[in-house]
């Protein structure tokens, strides 16, 4: 040890002698044949009142959550699940969490990455968020637009004849989540339809 790269820094043989190897280690908190520190973190304290409320609105803060989510989550560092229901209802009420909010996230988030009705009802279900909480927000979409749009940005403009082509564009719109009929009208648009 004595030809350590900071040897002259730290005296390590002194520490040694001085704590012994073990008590370095116990002090720190582990030592090479302790295997009950996953025990120890499951016996962690779990929150109740206050602190509870404390940490569900330290978590809002970051991200919005759906009722579901945000329940299953405080329910993971709770000692009661019933009063983290009434705590996420009591939330709601207030207008700290919506889930009318987070639906227009996922809406507005989703339809910024080129996915369809579908794939957005999809992420909506996921969240375990009502769908007919934005029926109207989707109605309103142009949706062959979108379809059209992200067809020119990976195809081009032009319309293409070969069957082969087709198939792949239409696989490709299919999996972002648009209908058949918003696909075909949009692979057979020419630029100049509009």
């Amino acid at each position: 040890m004595n030809d350590a790269k900071f040897s002259k820094i730290i005296d390590y043989d002194a520490l040694k002698r001085e704590y012994g190897d073990e008590s370095i280690a116990k002090d720190a908190g582990y030592s090479p044949l302790n295997f009950n520190q996953a025990e120890k973190k499951a016996e962690r304290s779990l929150l109740k009142g206050s602190r509870l409320r404390s940490y569900a609105f330290a978590v809002l803060t970051r991200k919005e959550y759906s009722k579901a989510e945000l329940i299953e989550k405080l329910a993971l560092y709770a000692e009661d699940r019933n009063e983290v229901i009434a705590l996420v209802e009591e939330l709601a009420n207030q207008h700290y969490q919506s889930d009318q909010r987070m639906a227009e996230t996922v809406l507005s988030s989703q339809k910024r990455r080129g996915k369809g009705p579908a794939r957005i009802k999809l992420a909506l279900k996921n969240k375990k968020i009502d769908s007919d909480l934005i029926r109207e927000e989707m109605q309103e979409i142009d949706w062959l637009e979108q379809a059209y749009q992200l067809k020119v940005k990976k195809y081009g403009v032009d319309v293409s004849q070969d069957p082969k082509l087709k198939a792949k564009q239409i696989r490709f719109l299919q999996y972002r989540g648009f209908d058949l009929d918003v696909i075909f009208k949009a692979i057979s648009r020419r630029e100049d339809d509009d």
